[in-house]
């Protein structure tokens, strides 16, 4: 008489080693979501993107007082150049950014800035060049004749540039990087005397 082993049939042995597997499976896969989720929020948490201004330089004529009539021209060109750090292990991707000109609080011309990537660690520098539109001074018409008579002109400029922080195109952070400064243009050398700057960066 053959006597036959269904040991290797067994649904009993073989429901646990089903089990002993599944188990292994989803302990290693919590592991790994507990080591991804500990370098997204140490090594790989987003940090904010910092903007500098490097240079400004002014272009154009010195501005001309007529008095009969009273008019005054104008023909000022500022270039920035922008510096952009991206401290992140992450690439930071930014769309078109925006530079505007203000005098008096009032916005007097504006320039676009091109969109672009920047590695991890790395730096880019966006130029960019604001024109005075006098049309857009003639409100301010007075304030203007009294600055050129004094000698120095103050403008602000206002920097806005948006993107995200992509890691592995899994974890993605948006983030609005801004520089706003403060320029005292000498009149008539029309050399810039000092300028003011404040960087800050919205996660």
């Amino acid at each position: 008489m053959i006597e036959t082993n269904d040991r290797g049939h067994d649904p009993k042995a073989r429901r646990r080693r089903c089990f002993i597997v599944g188990g292994v499976i989803l302990l290693l896969l919590l592991l790994l979501f507990i080591i991804v989720l500990i370098l997204a929020l140490t090594v790989f948490k987003p940090k904010e993107p910092r903007t500098e201004l490097l240079s400004a330089t002014l272009e154009g004529i010195s501005p001309r007082i007529s008095f009969s009539p009273v008019s005054i021209q104008l023909n000022i060109f500022l270039n920035l150049t922008l510096l952009v750090k991206n401290p992140n292990h992450a690439s930071f991707k930014h769309g078109p950014g925006k530079s505007y000109l203000l005098y008096q609080g009032d916005q007097v011309g504006e320039a676009d800035l091109c969109p672009g990537l920047i590695p991890s660690k790395g730096t880019q520098t966006l130029p960019s060049q604001l024109t005075i539109e006098v049309d857009e001074m003639a409100t301010h018409i007075s304030a203007l004749i009294s600055d050129v008579l004094q000698g120095q002109l103050v403008i602000e400029t206002r920097t806005r540039i948006p993107g995200r922080v992509s890691f592995l195109k899994i974890f993605k952070k948006h983030a609005v990087a801004t520089s706003d400064c403060r320029l005292a243009i000498a009149i008539p050398s029309m050399k810039i005397q000092s300028q003011e700057c404040e960087s800050k960066t919205k996660l």
